[in-house]
């Protein structure tokens, strides 16, 4: 089982980590938590009708990162040729941005915030490592945040397609991008084999 995750009878998964893997994972997601940022509950009255009501920003964020956790819902308006086309689908995507990227962030954030709290809950034992053990509800938290992870993390390499994805592999371990290139392919291991379990 180490350092991929495995169905466990009834449903869920589980996955055997040391001491560094867990610091790892628990960094990156409350990394990702401080970027996506708070929720509106958390700046105004607990107030659920307005909370239902309240609107998002309408215009994309400004990070690359959330740019790519948070894409414009039509097609890019640089990639369309005629001006009123491209203000047409800006008008749309911003529509849609008001909507829905509050109830969006509220997601990526409880899917980060269930990782970090069952990594707290682990016990380690005295060889430094823990077995995490995962719910089925758990496991498709997981699953969604290593894709946020990994979305984050590409996208500060400049990763695209899988070409730049092959690229990874020939760096150079001098190289200063190395470390996260390391934890970009680890993450994608676990997505993946996490992906596996929860397969009927």
């Amino acid at each position: 089982m180490p350092g991929t995750f495995e169905p466990i009878p009834g449903g869920g998964a589980a996955v055997a980590l040391d001491e560094v893997e867990i610091s790892i994972i628990r960094s990156l997601a409350v990394q990702l938590l401080e970027l996506i940022g708070p929720g509106p509950a958390e700046d105004a009255p607990d107030d659920p009708l307005a909370e239902l009501f309240a609107e998002g920003p309408s215009e994309p964020p400004s990070d690359p990162v959330l740019k790519r956790l948070f894409p414009d819902a039509y097609s890019d308006p640089e990639g369309t040729p005629e001006a009123a086309a491209a203000e047409e689908q800006r008008a749309y995507s911003s529509e849609f941005r008001r909507y829905t990227e509050n109830d969006l962030r509220a997601g990526k954030r409880e899917n980060a915030l269930a990782v970090v709290r069952t990594l707290n809950a682990l016990h380690v034992a005295g060889d430094g490592g823990a077995v995490l053990k995962l719910s089925t509800a758990e496991s498709q938290q997981w699953l969604g945040a290593l894709n946020d992870l990994r979305l984050a993390i590409g996208s500060r390499l400049d990763i695209t397609d899988e070409e730049d994805t092959d690229l990874l592999y020939r760096l150079p371990d001098e190289d200063p991008r190395k470390p996260m290139v390391m934890a970009y392919l680890w993450l994608g291991g676990l997505q993946e084999t996490l992906v596996t379990t929860l397969m009927p």
